[in-house]
């Protein structure tokens, strides 16, 4: 959890204070979101993909023709070994972001008993296969995920166009044969900002990571990104999250064991002055990334399992879905954690609490206004997916809230 700073404590209590003295709803310019009844959707199936049994996340059927579109407008993966790239988005006024290539392999995820600070859930050690990646060499900042976020556009709250007025009642997203990017599910607008004035006030400074984004958030930002480039993006799975982390190591950290060497390579409670920093800012790990260990908690697309026990392993790739909101994994920690929150191992559940003093009820699917230090990065995948397993993971979330 973020400690909170003087400022967040005056600033919550002044919202405290001014809710109890007024007689209005809070925020009355925003329409209540409730809850409406989905009709029955097919299931998507993506047989090739290791998902871990279990109950799976809603099919997402009526953005499926959005999917489809999307899919249609993939380029070719490059022939050959993997080369480092740089991404310009038109759609965030040219901001540019290095996706670098992380080679196939095996490793063993959690961690060993003998590991210092250890905790239950990063275990029993499993050896599992990765496929080659490219992983962003940075978490995503705002330079790119402001243009998604602020969109500009009217949207009800699921993030589809609203064309009647009412932003309670979900529209199809084809329906107005609106363009491509726009027909994408994307964030209302933020009822605060969502920097929360860190970084010395920089506002949405591009050099800052984007954060306080649900998973949800996340992987709709993958599919705007995708749209915009034609290339795949998705979050990483917990398995090629650790994997690229570790960056072949099997140390607690991706430069050993020692937690007096954090200060080169991370930003965390003991040297972040309360807030987080401009990404690449510290030493990149053996495989170039910056910031895997603080900065930003980072998504991966996984709910989150209390161990590794029905991970299967010697197999490629497991991971983990649910139809239920909570909880889903965070790696990395961030600004305002402790030395051992930061190994590679490491695991953070979501929680409802990240949402607290958001006024809506239920609360917003795309905002998590009390974490101040999760963010994201994104990854590609080294080939092509299936048409259905590039919708299912797109659209893991939002996921029922109970």
């Amino acid at each position: 959890m973020i400690r909170p700073s003087l400022l967040q404590i005056v600033t919550l209590s002044l919202f405290v204070f001014l809710s109890s003295c007024c007689d209005c709803e809070l925020y009355s310019f925003l329409p209540e979101e409730r809850s409406e009844p989905k009709p029955e959707a097919p299931k998507i199936s993506a047989d090739r993909l290791n998902i871990i049994p279990g109950d799976m996340p809603d099919s997402a059927a009526a953005f499926l023709p959005v999917s489809e579109k999307i899919f249609a407008q993939l380029k070719p993966i490059p022939e050959g070994d993997p080369k480092a790239y740089t991404e310009t988005i038109a759609g965030a006024e040219n901001a540019s972001f290095e996706m670098l290539p992380i080679p196939g392999g095996e490793f063993t995820i959690g961690t060993p008993d003998s590991e210092a600070d250890r905790s239950d859930d990063e275990g029993p050690q499993k050896k599992i296969q990765i496929e080659p990646f490219w992983m962003a060499s940075t978490e995503t900042t705002w330079g790119l995920y402001r243009a998604f976020m602020e969109n500009g556009k009217n949207r009800n709250k699921d993030g589809t166009l609203d064309l009647d007025g009412n932003k309670l009642s979900p529209e199809a997203p084809l329906q107005s044969n609106p363009n491509l990017i726009d027909a994408i599910s994307q964030p209302t607008p933020p009822y605060m900002p969502m920097h929360n004035s860190m970084g010395d006030n920089a506002g949405y400074d591009s050099k800052y990571p984007a954060v306080a984004a649900t998973q949800h958030s996340a992987s709709k930002f993958c599919e705007w990104l995708t749209a915009q480039t034609g290339h795949y993006y998705r979050l990483p799975t917990e398995a090629e999250w650790e994997y690229a982390c570790r960056a072949g190591t099997t140390t607690a950290y991706s430069f050993g064991d020692d937690p007096s060497e954090l200060d080169e390579y991370a930003w965390y409670f003991e040297n972040s002055d309360g807030s987080y920093q401009p990404v690449a800012t510290k030493k990149p790990n053996p495989w170039g990334l910056f910031d895997m260990h603080g900065n930003v908690s980072e998504w991966t697309i996984d709910a989150y399992l209390p161990d590794y026990s029905n991970h299967p392993g010697d197999t490629i790739n497991p991971f983990a879905l649910s139809p239920k909101r909570y909880p889903r994994v965070t790696r990395g920690g961030h600004w305002d954690c402790d030395p051992q929150e930061l190994r590679s191992g490491q695991r953070l559940p979501s929680d409802r609490s990240w949402k607290n003093t958001d006024p809506q009820d239920p609360k917003s699917i795309w905002y998590h206004t009390d974490n101040w230090g999760l963010g994201f990065r994104v990854i590609r995948p080294a080939k092509i997916p299936t048409l259905e397993e590039m919708h299912l993971l797109w659209n893991t979330g939002p996921g029922e809230r109970f």
